[in-house]
């Protein structure tokens, strides 16, 4: 039985996936191709670029496309280079003659690249011998290069700049077309020049390309032909609240899908029970599991999150404050992947809203004393999110200051210390679904606790920060408008508001209140701390 792939190129003998060059304009690509285009291919990691690569070279190799000759080399082991031009052009000399040899049976060109003279004339060396190669090549010569973001400095810019001069002489006696291919759009590369000691754009030393093709998330239709695949082989079906929930909580994100459906279908690596529909609660069950094993893709967008550039966008839309970022900085949160590409400013999906927060408070939430069950649930079972958010009431008035400041994000401290709080509390039995708004200074948060016969209890906690200049009665009265309005979304059986009173000068007593409230016909409990 096939699995799904969450590590390297895709194999469709081995694995549940979309064709690759089913999800872009294939059409497109050929045609910029056929014109002898030099563009771009560009998303975030573990996207599924290598594979598209992978079967374009098939495809262009053999069939009906098969009047070109086309090769894939991945520069990635160029990196260690840094700024030594020799030792990269070296490294990407050994991944052509590779590939000419085991992929186009063409050993002259891999003997050329072996004895490729990388140290006397570096700056001139890969375009020698591309030049070379398109010449001795029967057909044209199409070269799809992938990682090339990974490469740094001059070696990068050296590599720019061959490919730009020898554009001209394209097909005859230069590749017919070039992609380049990696996380970021050329256009938005800032290269720092160790020789030159100066910012060199990507658009100015590679200004031959025409197009640049985003490679986007799955679709809705997409994802359910995946987890489909599955159901032809094993029998076994999706619930549709199952299958909604993948779509929900990937919104596509290629990795995502594919690690929580082997999760789902396969957790701890064993088949799960053939005897019934997958469910709901399965889904949440593997998303739980993904996040808590904290596996390298999510470890590595939960990294990101030191950079200051990062952190200029995440923090804003975590705290809801204004944002103060520029278009580099979103641009290059978005190419990560963390944000989503359109309007409005959003995090990508409702896994990297959990991973977020959840890494955030990682610190904080080990340091928070285990709590006893008991105490905040009922005799029924039930959440007493009342006798909770009071308990949280005492604890942030302790030594709130400590609490905030080992948050991370310190702008979105008080949001995010309650986050932890009712995170280490709930999270052994129900979970949290977050939603972000910029420049609201709100958070919402959906408490999701399982009842009887299935049912789950749902309860809302706005939280609003109330800073200097700012009014109470005003912030009260749009978080209450804001709790009505996402209780009525979210079909919430409670509502509470959180006012964090964040202005000078004023006393615990002041700020520590309880009152209960009406609104669009729902009582919502306001909560000051």
């Amino acid at each position: 039985m096939r699995r799904f792939n969450t590590a390297g190129p895709v194999r469709p003998d081995e694995h549940y996936c979309v064709p690759p060059l089913d999800r872009g304009s294939l059409a497109g690509v050929l045609d910029l191709i056929r014109s002898k285009a030099y563009f771009v291919v560009y998303a975030p990691r573990q996207t599924g670029k290598t594979s598209a690569l992978l079967a374009l070279r098939d495809l262009l190799n053999g069939g009906a496309e098969g009047e070109y000759r086309c090769a894939y080399i991945n520069v990635e082991p160029a990196q260690t280079a840094r700024e030594d031009v020799g030792r990269a052009t070296g490294a990407i000399a050994t991944e052509i003659a590779h590939e000419a040899e085991d992929t186009l049976n063409d050993p002259a060109t891999a003997e050329a690249a072996r004895d490729l003279d990388t140290t006397g004339r570096p700056d001139v060396a890969l375009g020698t011998l591309l030049r070379l190669w398109a010449k001795a090549s029967a057909s044209p010569l199409v070269l799809l290069i992938d990682e090339i973001d990974a490469l740094v400095g001059d070696s990068l810019v050296s590599v720019l700049r061959q490919l730009r001069a020898g554009y001209a002489h394209r097909p005859a006696a230069f590749p017919h077309s070039v992609v380049l291919c990696g996380v970021r759009d050329v256009r938005d590369y800032r290269i720092h020049s160790g020789s030159g000691r100066e910012v060199i754009t990507g658009g100015s030393a590679f200004n031959i390309k025409t197009r640049s093709l985003r490679l986007g998330d799955l679709t809705r239709a997409e994802v359910e032909a995946l987890l489909g695949q599955f159901t032809a082989e094993s029998g076994q079906a999706f619930a549709r609240e199952a299958l909604e929930a993948v779509w929900e909580q990937t919104h596509g994100q290629p990795w995502l899908v594919n690690a929580l459906a082997q999760e789902t279908c396969f957790p701890s690596g064993a088949p799960l029970p053939r005897d019934r529909p997958i469910s709901e609660p399965d889904v949440f069950e593997a998303r739980e599991a993904l996040i808590l094993r904290r596996e390298t893709h999510l470890d590595q967008l939960a990294d990101k999150l030191r950079e200051p550039r990062v952190r200029r966008v995440i923090e804003p839309l975590l705290s809801g404050d204004d944002a103060a970022y520029s278009g580099r900085d979103f641009e290059y949160v978005r190419d990560l992947g963390l944000v989503a590409p359109d309007p409005p400013l959003r995090i990508a999906n409702p896994i990297y809203s959990e991973v977020l927060p959840r890494e955030l408070t990682w610190v904080l939430q080990q340091a928070m004393p285990q709590q006893p069950m008991a105490w905040y649930v009922d005799a029924g079972g039930g959440l007493d999110m009342d006798k909770l958010l009071a308990a949280f009431q005492d604890f942030f008035r302790q030594d709130s200051e400590h609490w905030v400041q080992r948050a991370q994000y310190t702008e979105a401290g008080p949001q995010l210390v309650l986050q932890a709080f009712l995170h280490r509390v709930v999270n052994g039995r129900g979970r949290i679904e977050r939603e972000y708004a910029l420049g609201s200074r709100r958070v919402d948060l959906l408490v999701i606790w399982p009842g009887d016969e299935g049912r789950a209890d749902r309860f809302v906690v706005e939280c609003k920060l109330l800073k200097d200049g700012g009014s109470h009665a005003r912030t009260v009265e749009q978080g209450l408008e804001q709790t009505a309005g996402y209780m009525d979304l979210s079909d919430a059986d409670a509502g509470h508001l959180v006012v964090f009173d964040m202005r000078e000068g004023r006393t615990w007593a002041e700020k520590i209140y309880r009152e209960e409230r009406r609104r669009n016909g729902a009582t919502i409990t306001v909560w000051g701390a």
